[in-house]
């Protein structure tokens, strides 16, 4: 028998409680109409046996608390949600407790935006993870020793997993469900929860709103001018004259302050106008990216999936109703 232990954090989605709990609960009764024994054990754990959420709206009751676990096979950190660094903070309480049965032989996964909670316990420092899209940048400034993967649904690495955001966290469990079962169960898993076992990416669904949290007043000049002029072909060294810093300066400085490389936030900006062209227009691909500032068809196809996963047909027919009904 396999315990998971899903924890009940303060500030946190209730829904990314109940699904696991959900999940694994139903993972059981398939085995058991299947002549198999039921495999899971699932509590929800937390530091009080009620934890009120949604301005308490909600209430979650805990099977147990943490003291009365002493160890669990498998433990998930729901996703958090307002201010993070106030959520992580109001649950340094269950930081000790995750730390202990991790070096207890227990896997530990987080969903969504539990990545922040995650990252405060150091368990990922020098590691990789995955959190939601829109949550990257402010992970890294929390958590710069943590190497966050762009895109990516899920990672994996020394027994710790984590997922991208929302919905894709679901991919984590189908995986999690298989690794402890077999590829069978989790189709039927997913096939029952209508989820898409095998996506590997939340790129689609990510919407780039230009990295400006930071104080650096050149560099936000330089991201308003490529905003402004991205239609047309844009250098860096036209850039570092604009606002009047030497250009290996301003790369350094527009790399530390966005995450991004110039040219690659030039890219994600043309791309991002590209993506809404697509979504609420009729003007086929090669109209599109003249309209963005690329002339070559293959850069730009190139460019469009490694930024977004898909091609831009793809991408097109898949958020343009008009197209996909034609």
């Amino acid at each position: 028998m396999k315990h998971v232990s899903i924890l009940v954090p303060e500030q946190s989605v209730l829904q990314a409680i109940a699904d696991p709990q959900y999940l694994f609960s139903a993972v059981n009764q398939f085995l058991s109409i299947m002549g198999k024994q039921p495999l899971f054990k699932v509590e929800l754990v937390g530091a009080n046996k009620e934890t009120k959420l949604n301005d308490g709206m909600f209430s979650v009751h805990a099977d147990k608390l943490l003291q009365e676990v002493n160890k669990t096979d498998l433990v998930f950190i729901p996703a958090l949600f307002g201010d993070m660094s106030m959520a992580v903070k109001k649950n340094q309480n269950l930081v000790s407790w995750i730390n202990g049965q991790y070096a207890n032989g227990a896997e530990v996964a987080s969903l969504c935006v539990g990545a922040f909670l995650l990252g405060s316990t150091g368990l990922l420092d020098g590691k990789k993870c995955s959190t939601h899209w829109g949550f990257q940048n402010e992970f890294r400034e929390m958590y710069p020793n943590i190497t966050v993967v762009d895109g990516s649904i899920i990672t994996e690495e020394e027994r710790i997993y984590s997922s991208g955001g929302a919905n894709s966290y679901w991919n984590l469990l189908l995986h999690l469900v298989e690794k402890y079962t077999d590829r069978e169960t989790a189709v039927l898993a997913s096939k029952y929860f209508a989820i898409d076992i095998d996506r590997e990416s939340q790129t689609a669904f990510a919407m780039f709103k230009g990295q400006k949290n930071h104080d650096d007043a050149e560099v936000k000049k330089a991201q308003e001018y490529i905003e402004n002029n991205f239609k047309e072909k844009i250098s860096i060294d036209e850039l570092a004259d604009y606002v009047a810093v030497g250009r290996r300066s301003f790369e350094r400085r527009f790399r530390k302050a966005t995450h991004n490389s110039v040219l690659e936030y030039i890219q994600r900006i043309k791309i991002e106008a590209a993506k809404r062209s697509f979504e609420n227009g009729r003007k086929n691909i090669n109209d599109v990216m003249f309209d963005v500032g690329y002339t070559d068809t293959k850069a730009f196809r190139t460019t469009f999936k490694k930024i977004t996963g898909l091609t831009p047909i793809e991408y097109r027919n898949k958020y343009n109703k008009m197209a996909a009904s034609n």
